[in-house]
């Protein structure tokens, strides 16, 4: 096994993409240290992207923030900025693992593990998140739904890694959220979860919106029918009625020692109007 840290980022993806066998990235390494360890991956190359300037920080532009790579989740929840604009995607992130894990652990490396359970991806996608991809091919930037594919596998091509995740700057009267089920009060991944993202106006009324739910099928679930149902109203009880119907019906869950598809598909339904009201107040609303 080789292990290298490059200090550019066209020299992981040189490094990568000429690689024989199974190369990996390094960001913070909570999931990809522990796989190795249990003996489901032998990598044959670990590419370290920690000293690639830049990568271990957050930025922000007048678009928005970029949150490098190898930003660990303890840092983004430090960063007032973020959170002020985008408390519930800070909220998912400082959720993962403990706080020794906090410390490593990234949401760009919580996206690449592609867990339908991963808990910063709902509330990415429901923010709109965007990944900033940088591979043999040249840049692209793609909606971080788009990443992964099934358990375990993304749309990352040899050779490509991500080098940010893009959040947008926040119109006014805004807010977001994320909620999820665990069994324990901590340290566990969710049954189900449910982020939401949403825009108000001035008299209070939903102009756009965005729910997305975790651990609810394969990869996570964009749900457009629970966005509408948000869409013209206050968020009134008819409204956060038809956002939990739309959500338990798009569920695709399985049945497990953790949950059987009837309890997530009525939990998801559950957490998503929970979400959307802590998000509607969060935009100003009443």
């Amino acid at each position: 096994m080789q292990y290298t840290r490059p200090t550019s980022v066209n020299d992981a993806v040189s490094l990568l993409a000429e690689a024989k066998g199974t190369a990996v990235v390094l960001a913070g390494g909570s999931d990809l240290l522990v796989r190795m360890k249990g003996g489901f991956v032998e990598p044959d190359l670990i590419v370290d992207i920690k000293s690639i300037d830049g990568i271990g920080e957050i930025r922000q532009t007048a678009d928005g923030f970029a949150i490098g790579a190898a930003v660990p989740c303890a840092v983004m929840g430090e960063d007032e900025a973020l959170k002020n604009a985008w408390p519930g995607v800070v909220e998912a992130a400082n959720l993962i693992g403990s706080k020794q894990v906090q410390g490593r652990c990234t949401v760009t490396g919580n996206l690449c593990n592609a867990s339908p359970a991963a808990d910063s991806v709902p509330a990415l996608v429901a923010a709109g998140a965007r990944a900033a991809i940088a591979g043999p091919g040249g840049n692209r930037t793609v909606p971080v739904e788009e990443i992964p594919t099934a358990p375990g596998k993304t749309s990352l091509a040899k050779g490509e890694i991500i080098e940010a995740i893009l959040l947008d700057k926040r119109a006014p009267r805004s807010g977001d959220a994320y909620l999820r089920f665990i069994p324990r009060t901590e340290m566990d991944i969710a049954v189900v979860s449910a982020g939401v993202n949403l825009t108000l106006d001035e008299q209070g009324v939903v102009t756009a919106a965005r729910v997305a739910l975790g651990a609810a099928a394969p990869t996570v679930l964009l749900v457009a029918q629970a966005a509408e149902a948000l869409i013209g109203t206050a968020a009134d009880e008819d409204a956060l009625e038809k956002l939990a119907a739309a959500c338990s019906a798009a569920c695709k869950p399985i049945d497990d020692k953790r949950g059987t598809v009837e309890f997530r598909k009525k939990v998801a339904g559950v957490l998503a109007r929970r979400a959307a009201m802590i998000a509607y107040k969060r935009a100003g609303g009443k």
